[in-house]
């Protein structure tokens, strides 16, 4: 039953987006933001760690958790560090995936710069 959950859960967040993308002017990177900030906006008052407990990976995989775990590793950090710990703690949680991401989409566009030999003359003249 929990994989039904977590599909429909998920299910729900993308026919949401979907229907926000085919209904209104903004593009998919605005509704990107919008759920992140939606994700930390649930976390601050406690109801997003409800729909984990409830979907587990249907709402730790969507995008609205990445807005969690932004507000999540913030509130614990300022509990030890105050005001501080607010900006340092943010990132302790998403740290991981930020770099990876990062590390990724570098090996992505080298690979396919190195496969698409059009683009590969803008690389050297840029590392000279």
């Amino acid at each position: 039953m929990e994989f039904i959950y977590s599909f429909l859960f998920a299910g729900i967040l993308c026919l949401i987006g979907q229907i926000i993308l085919d209904n209104t002017k903004l593009l998919p990177g605005h509704i990107t933001s919008l759920f992140v900030v939606i994700g930390a906006a649930l976390d601050t008052f406690s109801i997003y760690d409800l729909f984990v407990d409830k979907f587990g990976a249907g709402a730790i995989v969507c995008i609205t958790s990445f807005g969690h775990l932004l507000i999540h590793g913030a509130l614990a950090k300022a509990k030890v560090d105050g005001l501080l710990g607010l900006f340092t703690g943010m990132f302790s949680l998403t740290a991981t995936g930020i770099t990876a991401t990062i590390i990724f989409a570098f090996i992505f566009t080298i690979s396919d710069i190195a496969l698409d030999h059009k683009y590969a003359t803008p690389l050297f003249i840029c590392i000279r």
